[in-house]
């Protein structure tokens, strides 16, 4: 093996010399000499993902330089204008991406995967990975209006019936109003696009179709015009269907330019029409025509079947509703409208977004980690969806390896802590014990976080650690991370405590003192962390400095609580990132997200709330102020454009964090104290009103708990109602700022004086 990898270094070497190129095989092993010696340098699975983003981007550097007097996405018209503050300099850059406004929003129905996104603008993108549809208004007099060009617009999301989003731009002469959803037709998917356009002058509303989405291009090669139905058939395949006849069709191709060049000039509008065309290039555009006479509101349905089949073929699945799939989900009721809101808009996220699978997004990460999904599941246990939890869970050890490895990507050593981590809290949210099936799949999971750990007697401070990984990939290169450990030691209590429910004692036992000796290896890597830094912070790993990597530090203080609240080693982490690491108010990522980070801020927001620190509402305030007026948030955010600059653009793990912080702000436990602390981060003006506040039923490892809290002048009562899987937890209501009360057992109520701020 070695002299056959010795052979092809020869030769790789020779060509890149014989070419004039640096030596590869040198650049990669200087390029390992910043990481610790780990067996994966870089997750395939990540380097694949990277290879497809970057090689739209390199397509996107050789369409949209050259073709500036086109109509692009909204990033792309910000992204390229140098006046614009999201402007980047594409000197040496060899792909352009989007990283200045990665924001969209998915639309979709319950247990189905066709999510049409939505982008700030209202660019409609059908299908995943596909063309766009735009509107706009050609007037014969006057400017055009055209919404990603245009800076007067807004968007809102609507709970219905549906999910619908609206969005309206306008100008001094018009307006455009689209609102799209998602819904059945028979048994069929489709998506739904309405349209509404109105100017003081006379002229078009258009309806233009763009071989391009927000991340860049995406190719029409072919384009028909239906022959019984008013619309096109696009690539030979997808169907746009207009509810009544335009009053011209324009077709160009790439070697003709942008159709938009023919609206613009009237000579080339009069020309004759073509039903039908091909474009080598992949560069198809089209237009629509419908005609708008002045000060008339002219309205038009667009229908675009997501399906070509009935979607569901088996009768015995069911389709379900948003109604029926929000039934009995822990609602909150409070009068700060922008929490409320956010709150909504976040469960339904988490619906949308969980059909068999779960994913961290509808679009760039429509694909399946065990670290994500660990959080997310968790959030939707905590909101009552358990059947959905199960659902998924169920299909954990499918993900497996022989070995016992729960692969999402291979290099990480924390999914397995992760995995067992979220069965152990099915079982204690829900009061029930796991499936006997999944006996053979946690003590896998748990024999390969042992064989995983390096040795104990090592003379080193990651003596017994997981060896180095890339964890979680915003923390940098390969390294000994803390992460990973605090994972793995949360995955063997896991096990013990799954094992113990299914009646295996010996199982039980082992892990808890396998899980006891691993804490112990982590606590004496710290003792050198301590030596090494001069200070408690917990660093990311034993050789890191402190940096914006120590965030995944904290970890063990939420969700796991391997460390009490006042834990001084905590305390200091937190610290220093509140002093070294907040960018407008929120936590900002240096390492490869080089965002504001809205579920990493509220990592530490949950921190400050156990600790009884006031600081936690500021950080829910700036991340509140970070989400879009759709209500969702990506996975990074821009600190000058306020838009996403990294990750998918609806982020599913930031909608969890935001229910899980709410959830907190009512409900809260300490696992080890077998407590529930209600109300501690419940604010003081949202008690400023004669309407009473209410939130639940949400799952504890008590049993369910629901709360109501009754502002009476100067007094508040606060009552409670709960299911006690066994016996009743101890209680204490505290409210920030006030003295904590313990009621006695069987209560269900404590009146309070209230403190008047």
């Amino acid at each position: 093996m070695q002299l056959k990898w010795f052979f092809w270094k020869y030769i790789v070497r020779n060509a890149a010399k014989r070419h004039g190129f640096l030596d590869p095989i040198e650049i990669l092993s200087r390029l390992q000499n910043f990481a610790q010696p780990a067996e994966v340098a870089a997750p395939v699975e990540l380097l694949r993902a990277g290879v497809v983003f970057h090689a739209r981007g390199l397509i996107n550097s050789q369409a949209i330089q050259h073709n500036l007097d086109w109509i692009w996405p909204y990033w792309v018209e910000c992204q390229f204008d140098p006046l614009n503050e999201a402007f980047i300099p594409r000197a040496f850059s060899i792909t352009h991406v989007n990283l200045t406004h990665r924001n969209w929003t998915a639309l979709g129905v319950p247990d189905t995967q066709q999510w049409p996104i939505v982008d700030p603008k209202g660019l409609v993108t059908p299908f995943f990975d596909s063309w766009s549809i735009d509107s706009w208004i050609i007037p014969e007099k006057g400017q055009p209006l055209l919404p990603s060009r245009c800076q007067n617009s807004s968007q809102k999301l609507i709970f219905d019936n549906s999910l619908a989003l609206i969005t309206e731009t306008r100008d001094r002469q018009s307006s455009i109003t689209s609102k799209v959803e998602v819904d059945f037709d028979k048994e069929n998917l489709c998506c739904r696009l309405n349209i509404k356009g109105q100017s003081s002058a006379k002229g078009w509303l258009v309806v233009a179709l763009r071989p391009y989405n927000p991340e860049g291009i995406s190719f029409i090669h072919e384009i028909e015009q239906l022959k019984k139905q008013e619309g096109w058939k696009v690539n030979g395949k997808q169907h746009i269907v207009f509810d009544q006849l335009p009053d011209k069709y324009l077709l160009s191709s790439y070697k003709e330019g942008d159709v938009y060049r023919f609206l613009k000039d009237q000579t080339l509008h009069k020309q004759k029409e073509k039903t039908h065309i091909k474009c080598k290039v992949g560069m198809v555009t089209a237009a629509a025509l419908f005609p708008l006479q002045a000060d008339v509101m002219q309205e038009i349905n667009v229908h675009i079947p997501l399906t070509r089949e009935k979607y569901f073929s088996d009768k015995s699945k069911k389709i379900h509703s948003w109604e029926k799939s929000l039934e009995g989900h822990c609602q909150l009721n409070i009068q700060d409208e922008r929490f409320q809101f956010l709150y909504d808009a976040a469960i339904r996220t988490l619906v949308l977004l969980s059909p068999e699978e779960v994913y961290p997004g509808p679009y760039t990460y429509r694909r399946f980690w065990f670290r994500d999904a660990a959080f997310i599941l968790y959030a939707m246990l905590c909101a009552g969806f358990d059947e959905r939890v199960k659902r998924v869970l169920n299909g954990f050890p499918e993900k497996q390896t022989p070995l016992g490895y729960f692969l999402s990507q291979d290099g990480e050593w924390d999914s397995n802590g992760e995995a067992l981590w979220i069965l152990s809290k099915y079982c204690e949210l829900t009061g029930k014990n796991p499936e006997p099936k999944w006996k053979s799949s946690i003590v896998k999971g748990a024999k390969w976080i042992l064989r995983k750990r390096l040795s104990n007697n090592l003379k080193t401070p990651h003596s017994g650690l997981f060896p180095p990984g890339f964890s979680a990939e915003h923390l940098g290169p390969n390294d000994y991370y803390y992460w990973d450990d605090f994972w793995g030691v949360a995955g063997l209590n896991a096990a013990s405590y799954l094992t113990g429910l299914l009646g295996d004692s010996v199982y039980a036992k082992r892990y808890a003192e396998e899980s006891k000796e691993f804490m112990g290896c982590i606590e004496r890597s710290l003792n050198h962390t301590r030596k090494f830094l001069g200070r408690l912070a917990i660093p990311a790993a034993p050789y890191r400095r402190l940096d914006a990597g120590a965030i995944g530090s904290i970890v063990s203080g939420y969700p796991l609580q391997l460390l009490s609240k006042e834990d001084p080693r905590l305390i200091d982490t937190i610290d220093f990132l509140l002093k070294d690491c907040l960018v407008n108010g929120g936590f900002f990522q240096d390492m490869t997200h080089s965002g504001i980070n809205p579920y990493l801020t509220l990592h530490i927001a949950q921190i400050l709330l156990r600790a009884g620190d006031p600081r936690y509402f500021e950080l829910m305030r700036a991340v509140a102020g970070l989400a879009t007026s759709t209500g969702q948030w990506p996975e990074a955010v821009h600190p000058r454009t306020k838009g996403g600059c990294m990750g998918d653009g609806q982020h599913v793990w930031a909608a969890a964090e935001w229910v899980m912080m709410v959830r907190n702000c009512f409900v809260r436990e300490e696992a080890a104290e077998r407590k529930i602390i209600l109300c501690s981060g419940v604010p003081a003006h949202w008690l400023s009103t004669d309407k009473e506040i209410s939130f639940g039923p949400t799952l504890t490892s008590f049993g369910p708990v629901s709360l109501v809290i009754k502002v009476d002048h100067d007094f508040l009562n606060v009552e409670w109602s709960a299911k006690w899987y066994k016996e009743e937890p101890i209680i204490e209501v505290c409210f920030p700022g006030m003295e904590r009360i313990a009621p006695s057992k069987g209560k269900g109520s404590v009146q309070l004086k209230r403190i008047i701020r």
